[in-house]
């Protein structure tokens, strides 16, 4: 939902250390996979009860995913690259509650039930995009993305706020699951109803 409005502080914030790794060679995708590795390694330690071990590697991981992109500014943005990170993205967020599920069997339905709404969250931004992309269709709000941005009021920093929420008051993992996956079925259907009335 304010993903956009977040993007410029994050460009500035992001811009130093990216020019460095840059004139040192990193490339954007090493830190995509690097980023992404640290993040599945959350879901052992979610499994075995070590929130915080698990909060410390979801921030590296979410510092990475803005880092790559930066990187990639500084370079040559690639649609490789572009794919690369969303594909790390998404799935990332499909196995972070997979790790509450697997530390307490209370936490099996409320996990699927997140799981689920993230994928009509996904399906339908991956839909749209492909359609606008067709279409060249562009998005102002997100100029930076190397594909067609739809928001929505579950996005990126939603997200990541609910899976520090969860990391820091594990108890309460089924109603913050529950919660998020209803904000997540009005992003679906908000752009279903987004793709119905445009794409004629």
């Amino acid at each position: 939902m304010i993903d956009a409005a977040l993007q410029p502080l994050q460009q500035r914030f992001l811009q130093s250390p990216a020019k460095i790794l840059a004139n040192w060679g990193v490339k954007a995708d090493q830190i995509t996979l690097v980023g992404f590795v640290v993040g599945v390694m959350a879901v052992p330690a979610l499994a075995f009860e070590a929130y915080f071990l698990a909060l410390l590697l979801l921030l590296i991981n979410r510092f990475a995913d803005g880092l790559d992109g930066a990187v990639a500014r500084q370079t040559n943005p690639t649609d490789r690259g572009a794919f690369l990170d969303i594909s790390c993205d998404f799935l990332f967020y499909a196995l972070f509650p997979l790790g509450f599920a697997f530390a307490d069997p209370v936490n099996t339905l409320p996990a699927a039930v997140l799981i689920t709404s993230f994928v009509g969250t996904g399906s339908s931004f991956l839909a749209y995009a492909i359609i606008a992309g067709k279409r060249g269709e562009t998005t102002t709000s997100f100029p930076q993305k190397g594909f067609y941005y739809l928001g929505g009021l579950t996005e990126g920093f939603e997200t990541i706020v609910l899976f520090i929420f969860m990391c820091l008051l594990p108890d309460h993992f089924p109603e913050f699951a529950y919660l998020f996956a209803a904000a997540c079925c009005i992003t679906t259907l908000s752009r279903w109803y987004q793709g119905w009335r445009l794409f004629l």
